[in-house]
């Protein structure tokens, strides 16, 4: 069984406008995780993943390609230490 990941993760390109949001949702529900996504000001999609390191490793893999229609530069990763645990995956903000 896979230990237990918190990542932060802030994914740079052509990712707001293009239903990044909506994707990592639906994407993170399928491979079982929790925590949350959001646009930030600058143009960039922040979200936390919270969940099986595996899951969190193919997550993040589908993170570097995103949804049709979307151009990701960087995905840059930020270990959490310890797991924080969330109820579900939501999107937040506008």
């Amino acid at each position: 069984m896979s230990e237990t990941r918190t990542v932060d993760v802030v994914i740079t390109g052509r990712v707001q406008g293009v239903g990044y949001r909506v994707w990592t949702q639906h994407q993170a529900q399928l491979h079982g995780l929790t925590g949350h996504v959001r646009n930030r000001d600058d143009g960039a999609v922040i979200a936390t993943f919270s969940g099986p390191a595996d899951a969190i490793g193919a997550m993040l893999k589908a993170c570097e390609a995103g949804p049709r229609g979307a151009r990701v530069d960087a995905v840059a990763v930020t270990e959490q230490p310890g797991s924080e645990t969330f109820p579900d995956f939501e999107i937040r903000g506008a």
